[in-house]
């Protein structure tokens, strides 16, 4: 494949969305760039080999990098289009929810706050009706990557408690007629989840509002999630925990040879700032490994775009990439046989930062919901716009502290 042709899978998966939205053809370019990415990648191997580097390989390799990203972002968006749920109204809805809904369409509308009551929150606002919320909720878990992979609780308090089995009661063997003596009890720990509070402001005109086809609940639905998700996943991800989830990087970090409860494990990789310059991938076997096995069936690999892109180049003993993507549009993508989550909020590649984490974040991070979403309709502040201050109460820590490893670029 010639150096044009390679450019023009940087820019065919637009120009087809753009005409039919096309998510199979989108799909099929993306593993065309895939195999012309392997193939650069084994030209440059190869000329490393016979001390022949050419700086245009790395050149190319970072442009088909591109082009995969922006192949998979399109396809991600496309999908999340046609997988949205609608918010028609149920044929089971009772009469009593339809009134409410008619009667919040009518606040966010015209600002008519009549049978409100039942919604009033005590914070100021109103609740948004319960299918708003539930959406809001769905469309966060398919573009939020922590809340996709994480275990989340609602609640109706502000703050959540859950008590954890650091260890479990002390055991042995006996004979049939030998004493049994006691055995220590198992040692508890309570962790507690604080919810705070995550808002968004999106703005529209009176016209707009006043246009009988715009569906009012979804409209919001649509404006807070990415502005939601975006905010949410950098907590969950480094949150120090003030006004925000904990994150769990922010976690105390050892070396997981001195691993105990509290801290997450990390392993080094050997080199200051960068995967070990031979045998990469053996730093990151070890990763594995290191998560024990009951965390290990479940577990996924979560990164930045630039990690992946650097992971990308990785092959086994036998000459196969490490990372493979998915059969079929929409999936992630695997490395080392595990699923690849992509978190932009994760660091990027330096001295001593954590750019890879690898774990059970289903049992290893929790996130914590409190019921509701509510909404303060404000006209007056950005005059000729409306404002909808929406807001919703989020938290999250870490679950269990043996269920995540992290890996350091670090010299020890």
């Amino acid at each position: 494949m010639t150096t044009t042709q390679s450019h023009d899978l940087e820019v065919k998966a637009h120009a087809r969305a753009d005409a039919n939205d096309d998510v199979t053809h989108l799909f099929d370019d993306f593993m065309h760039a895939f195999d012309e990415f392997k193939s650069t990648n084994n030209a440059r191997l190869m000329a490393i080999e016979t001390k022949n580097d050419d700086v245009l390989f790395d050149q190319k390799l970072d442009r088909l990098n591109a082009a995969m990203d922006n192949q998979k972002a399109t396809m991600d968006h496309l999908l999340g289009q046609k997988m949205r749920p609608g918010l028609a109204q149920d044929a089971g809805t009772l009469a009593g929810d339809t009134e409410y809904k008619d009667a919040f369409s009518a606040y966010v509308r015209k600002g008519e706050e009549k049978s409100l009551s039942v919604g009033v929150n005590a914070d100021g606002g109103y609740l948004v009706p319960a299918e708003t919320d539930q959406d809001i909720g769905r469309r966060l878990a398919s573009i939020s990557p922590i809340r996709s992979i994480a275990s989340i609780r609602q609640v109706s308090s502000a703050i959540y408690k859950k008590p954890i089995a650091i260890s479990g009661p002390a055991v042995g063997w006996v004979g049939e007629k030998d004493a049994r003596p006691e055995t220590s009890a198992s040692t508890l720990a309570e962790i507690e989840y604080p919810t705070t509070e995550l808002y968004a402001m999106p703005a529209a005109t009176a016209s707009f509002l006043d246009d009988a086809a715009v569906d009012v609940e979804q409209w919001i639905a649509e404006e807070v999630e990415v502005a939601f998700a975006e905010q949410e996943t950098a907590a969950f991800i480094a949150g120090d925990g003030v006004k925000k989830p904990t994150g769990f990087l922010n976690a105390p970090q050892v070396d997981d040879s001195s691993w105990s409860w509290g801290n997450i494990g990390y392993v080094p990789t050997g080199e200051a700032g960068d995967l070990p310059s031979s045998n990469a991938s053996d730093v990151l076997i070890d990763l594995v490994y290191n998560l024990k096995a009951g965390y290990r069936q479940n577990a996924s690999w979560v990164m930045n775009r630039r990690t992946q892109a650097q992971l990308r180049k990785l092959k086994d003993s036998d000459g196969n990439y490490l990372w493979q993507p998915s059969h079929q549009p929409g999936m992630r993508p695997s490395f080392m046989g595990f699923q690849l989550v992509e978190a932009e909020d994760m660091p990027d590649a330096g001295v001593n930062t954590t750019p890879i984490a690898f774990g059970d974040f289903r049992r290893g991070y929790l996130i914590v919901d409190r019921l509701g979403v509510n909404v303060i309709r404000d006209p007056y502040s950005a005059k000729p716009y409306v404002l909808f201050y929406t807001t919703k109460r989020v938290g999250g820590g870490v679950l269990d502290f043996d269920a995540i490893k992290l890996l350091k670029y670090s010299a020890s």
